[in-house]
């Protein structure tokens, strides 16, 4: 009961500040974010951006793009999202390549999702891509589109790529019950970026503009980049879970109730998982009795999930069909490494 009213209460706050807003844009380019919006080339006062470690999401492609007003300023945090001016709006278009072993063939773009900031707080807002893939319509209730693309091996894929309603980015984007940005803050943006006058350090570049203030002069170190085998198969884990996991999965998360927490930040080895039993995992559980079992993957519930397509059982439960070939050795090898 208590799940359902915090969902409520949230849902309610997501019309409140859409509400509040002059109303939102029907088309994507009516913000005038793009040069070319086909090609997804922002202008000026559109940056283009990545983070560190990126959500896993069907093996999606993913444009991001931050616009704030001119002459506003962000505010740096190292282990949580920047301080953002009003007027804000964070821009991530998703879309599967024609052909990944050929990037210059173009892409099947999917959704665009926006978040954005008003006197109120943040709300989310959906855009869907046309058919001729020349702009994107807002759409509240979701879509399940068909998509096909030819892999880095040269296998044709296919997916059922599902576009969350308004009330499931809510549930990811939830904390405390207000709607917030996952991945924008200070460990996750310290990488570099290749822009089209070269490459730069993100933080540095955003000072260099004029975009971002309060950074300190010796900045922690950057969130691990899951993939890279030169880092500990400790840090990649643990970087891998935080993005993918973690926006649920901590204290004032949509799964807080649970215990247990999955953020970077986290040290208490209870609240991680190890040895602990599920708070209410159902047939989630497959029989396993601990989240995470040290030393014993095969018996971890984390990793039981991890692998599952099963709506009823795979975590995470919200954007994704598909499982993630590449991490799941990665948590395996974590896991079994754990004394």
């Amino acid at each position: 009961m208590i799940k359902v009213f915090n969902f409520l209460f949230l849902l309610i706050s997501i019309f409140a500040a859409i509400s509040l807003n002059a109303s939102p844009k029907k088309l994507l380019s009516d913000y005038n974010f793009f040069e070319n919006i086909e090609k997804q080339i922002p202008k000026e006062n559109t940056i283009p951006y990545h983070i560190a470690s990126p959500l896993f999401s069907d093996y999606t492609y993913k444009f991001r793009f931050i616009s704030m007003p001119d002459g506003k300023l962000a505010q740096y945090n190292h282990d949580k999202v920047f301080n953002f001016p009003i007027g804000t709006k964070i821009i991530k278009t998703f879309a599967y390549p024609i052909d990944d072993r050929d990037l210059s063939r173009g892409f099947q773009f999917l959704e665009t999702r926006l978040l954005i900031k008003n006197e109120s707080g943040w709300f989310p807002l959906s855009y869907i891509w046309n058919e001729n893939q020349n702009d994107a319509e807002l759409k509240y209730i979701g879509k399940t589109i068909n998509a096909k693309w030819i892999d880095k091996n040269g296998i044709e894929k296919s997916n059922r790529y599902r576009v969350p309603n308004i009330n499931q980015c809510g549930s990811c984007h939830n904390l405390n019950k207000v709607i917030m940005p996952i991945g924008p803050k200070g460990r996750n943006f310290d990488i570099t970026f290749f822009y089209p006058h070269g490459e730069a350090n993100q933080i540095d570049y955003w000072k260099e503009k004029k975009k971002l203030e309060n950074i300190p002069a010796n900045r922690k170190n950057p969130t691990a980049i899951w993939d890279d085998v030169s880092e500990t198969i400790g840090n990649r884990a643990r970087a891998y879970l935080d993005i993918n996991c973690a926006h649920c999965h901590r204290e004032g998360g949509s799964a807080g109730n649970s215990g247990f927490y999955l953020s970077l930040e986290e040290t208490n080895n209870t609240n991680l998982g190890f040895m602990k039993k599920p708070v209410a995992a159902g047939r989630g559980s497959g029989g396993l009795k601990y989240v995470i079992k040290p030393g014993r993957s095969e018996e971890s519930i984390l990793l039981y999930r991890m692998a599952s397509t099963d709506p009823g059982i795979m975590m995470p439960e919200l954007s994704r069909n598909m499982k993630h070939k590449e991490a799941i050795p990665l948590i395996r090898k974590w896991i079994d490494s754990i004394n």
